[in-house]
């Protein structure tokens, strides 16, 4: 079920890094009770993890400028990494019950990504933190919408004991397009993220079936319009808060409300 080579490309298209999660099944309501306690030694290691990362993914790019492609040392760091994220956010946001483990290679874990460094292109490598700015919205729109509404999930998955269909095609959408954001991002690709809402369901190898429940990521109407809902709420919450931030810079106290504020990143 699980063969990556399974679901190569039709002839002429463009592949993307691919997320395999399985179909949503029952979950254990006291892990998903205690779901975020569990996962604060994951956001420690994680934290630690990004610093590297971004060490590793700098040195990358000066090698992918001048080569064309990542360095092998930064493609198979940065991969691990990526699909490490990937495991620990579909542990948060509900997808899968099972613990992600503390390493990188985990092939018995059911979250699992396929991505594939090659060749890249030099003018995209130099340009890629301005390309990736319009996915990076959209991502941190799509983030802000599900912890818009986090807690509903939350109490929906405690009380049913597993994900309705509809907010699992929805949910899986969101950690799949930020599994590719972050792919292109780090140069592991040279696709752009797209894909959002799904593809049809012959898009994967004729006579092959599905790979995953994933891949093809087949959305039903009222996954996509629960999808819409996320979005929605994004865009509400970040003008909420830009409007607050202009409010708060006009302070009287003396203090620079408008100067950025850094905290550590989260899968």
């Amino acid at each position: 079920m699980w063969d990556a080579s399974a679901t190569l490309p039709a002839g002429g298209r463009e592949w993307l890094p691919a997320m395999d999660v399985p179909e949503p099944g029952r979950q254990s309501r006291l892990t998903v009770f205690f779901r975020m306690l569990l996962l604060i030694p994951q956001y420690i290691v994680f934290w630690l993890l990004s610093i590297v990362a971004f060490v590793v993914a700098v040195l990358g790019w000066f090698g992918a400028l001048f080569t064309g492609r990542l360095p092998e040392f930064a493609a198979g760091f940065l991969t691990g990494y990526v699909a490490y994220g990937a495991r620990v956010e579909s542990y948060l946001m509900l997808l899968v019950d099972s613990y992600p483990p503390f390493r990188f290679d985990a092939p018995e874990h059911p979250v699992r990504v396929e991505v594939r460094p090659g060749e890249l292109n030099r003018l995209a490598v130099f340009f890629r933190i301005v390309l990736v700015i319009p996915a990076a919205i959209i991502q941190g729109v799509l983030m802000s919408g599900w912890w818009a509404v986090c807690f509903i999930s939350w109490l929906v998955v405690l009380f049913l004991g597993r994900m309705p269909r509809p907010l699992f095609e929805a949910t899986a959408a969101i950690v799949r397009y930020r599994f590719r954001y972050q792919a292109y991002f780090l140069m592991l690709s040279s696709a752009y993220p797209k894909g959002l809402f799904g593809e049809d369901a012959l898009d994967s190898v004729a006579g092959a079936g599905p790979v995953s429940a994933t891949r093809p990521l087949v959305m039903g109407s009222s996954g996509r319009a629960l999808l819409v809902v996320f979005i929605v709420l994004g865009v509400l919450a970040y003008g909420a808060s830009s409007i607050t931030a202009n409010v708060t810079s006009d302070g009287d106290d003396g203090y620079d409300y408008s100067a950025p504020v850094t905290a550590p990143a989260v899968p």
